[in-house]
């Protein structure tokens, strides 16, 4: 039957050959979709929750790779693959590499110099990586859990609320989310830092 997916506002759709990277054949709408992959995240909360890591680990991009691996290896065989498409969001898929580097070098420069807040630190770095768009699918609740990963292991921190909302479904906390996104976008931090401490 082959699987048909119904995107809502700020969803990239996947490309026809990224779909067949589906491990699991009897998926077959959205609601299925989400609920595996949903499944497959808690999996990687867990991982990450015994874990003690530094700043050097996580800001790698092997570690990057291998966060997007434990939240959706079980789903899709192209986890923790950078795409190979380009999107209607993101940078060119030949810079994503270089893209990261750039960003991760940015990072560790805010962190020694103490340029911004520790959440205004998180939440750039979640920014500027739901921008560049790694990954073919899943890259908004990635860049959230790198997030969530450096206030709390590297900065001893509250995880972020994230509005405290499914933010994968329609709904008003996922508009918000996005215009706080787009805020960021043009330059206003503000918004999706007091958004993801909601």
């Amino acid at each position: 039957m082959g699987l048909d997916l119904d995107y809502i506002n700020g969803q990239t759709p996947l490309d026809e050959d990224e779909k067949e990277g589906l491990l699991i054949s009897t998926i077959t709408t959205r609601g299925e979709l989400d609920e595996f992959e949903q499944k497959n995240i808690e999996e990687a909360i867990l991982w990450i929750y015994g874990k003690k890591l530094n700043l050097e680990h996580v800001l790698s991009e092997e570690f990057i790779r291998k966060l997007h691996i434990l939240m959706y290896g079980h789903v899709w065989a192209w986890a923790g693959e950078f795409r190979k498409t380009n999107k209607n969001i993101g940078v060119d898929k030949w810079q994503i590499s270089i893209s990261l580097r750039t960003l991760i070098g940015d990072m560790l420069f805010w962190v020694t110099n103490k340029i911004y807040t520790e959440d205004e630190i998180a939440i750039r770095f979640k920014h500027r990586l739901v921008s560049i768009h790694c990954f073919a699918n899943g890259n908004g609740r990635h860049s959230r859990l790198m997030a969530d990963i450096i206030i709390e292991k590297i900065f001893n921190k509250n995880v972020f609320t994230w509005g405290s909302a499914n933010l994968s479904k329609e709904s008003d906390s996922r508009k918000n989310y996005l215009i706080a996104i787009r805020k960021a976008d043009d330059g206003e931090i503000g918004l999706l830092m007091e958004f993801a401490r909601q």
